[in-house]
């Protein structure tokens, strides 16, 4: 089955980072604060559109029944998810998926530029799972993975698959490649591990199950913006079936 079969003309998995109040340092503008989060999601709702996990829209979408729902994704697992964006989500009734660093439990976004963040604990990861939402690996350390050795796709794809099914206690289907840095050694790397799917931060890629296009949303996204960008994301992906 080709991809524009599996995923449609126009995957809507939308990209979310921190969820925070703070109006401290945000350099790369990754924060979305949790009043703005409940009027995107809001916007959503009044679209008559469902936001659910990634794993939830895959199964709808292998059975045709996808048409109405919006997968929602967010990345890092910074610590605010727990405090800020799980109470919106749940008030929408909408779940997530939601992307950890394994080898950072409990740590702090070292590799962002600061300032940096903390992250979820392995106790917070097992709350979020039990709230409904899916925990994905974002690889052990938050590397690139384009132009990276057998060794080190091997230690930060299913190495970290394997550390988060023991937190977790079950298995995990989903992978997101930090930065949207992958290569075709990497998606097969991904494939060989395991996992179910894997997601990009590129909403110009060709979908496909393993490098699944995503399109970030930002504090600046008020609803108008959102339909912009909806109808960037078709018609990209309209030139991406005209050219294939």
């Amino acid at each position: 089955m080709g991809p524009a079969s599996v995923f449609g003309r126009a995957p809507r998995v939308l990209m979310y980072h921190s969820i925070s109040p703070s109006h401290g340092p945000d350099p790369h503008a990754l924060r979305v604060a949790p009043d703005r989060l409940d009027q995107q999601l809001a916007h959503l709702r009044r679209r008559g559109l469902q936001g659910v996990s990634v794993a939830e829209w895959l199964v709808a979408v292998d059975r045709g029944r996808a048409r109405r729902l919006v997968a929602l994704t967010f990345d890092d697992g910074y610590r605010d998810f727990v405090d800020h964006a799980m109470p919106v989500l749940d008030h929408h009734g909408m779940t997530s998926s939601v992307y950890v660093v394994t080898g950072k439990l409990g740590g702090r976004s070292d590799w962002d530029q600061e300032p940096s963040l903390p992250l979820v604990t392995a106790d917070d990861v097992r709350a979020i799972a039990a709230a409904g939402h899916e925990v994905g690996s974002h690889s052990g350390t938050h590397v690139r993975l384009a132009g990276a050795t057998a060794a080190e796709r091997t230690a930060e794809i299913a190495d970290s698959r394997r550390a988060l099914a023991e937190v977790l206690g079950r298995d995990v289907p989903g992978f997101c490649f930090p930065y949207g840095s992958f290569d075709e050694a990497a998606v097969q790397a991904v494939v060989d591990a395991g996992y179910d799917y894997a997601c990009v931060t590129d909403d110009h890629t060709r979908p496909r199950r393993h490098a699944i296009p995503r399109f970030f949303v930002g504090q600046k996204d008020t609803g108008l913006r959102l339909e912009v960008k909806f109808l960037r994301h078709r018609l990209r992906a309209r030139s991406r079936a005209a050219a294939s």
